[in-house]
């Protein structure tokens, strides 16, 4: 264990560019599995309504549109 964190260490030293891109890297899948369930618990958020994927027909016959024929 103690050659990792040597390891790590050196790396960041050395090519911290590298370092830090595995570490941001390695936190994203960790906070997907975390954020959301601390975000409802601790802080009462709630999902928004989902956004409509269609228009509301009206209950009634189509009236043909006028005025725009082509000449």
């Amino acid at each position: 264990m103690s050659n990792v964190y040597r390891y790590m260490q050196r790396m960041a030293h050395e090519q911290p560019v590298i370092f830090w891109s595995l570490a941001l890297g390695a936190l994203g899948p960790t906070m997907v599995l975390t954020v959301p369930p601390i975000r409802k618990n601790f802080f009462g958020y709630k999902s928004p309504e989902p956004i409509p994927t269609s228009f509301p027909v009206p209950n009634r016959p189509r009236r043909p549109t006028t005025g725009y024929e082509d000449p």
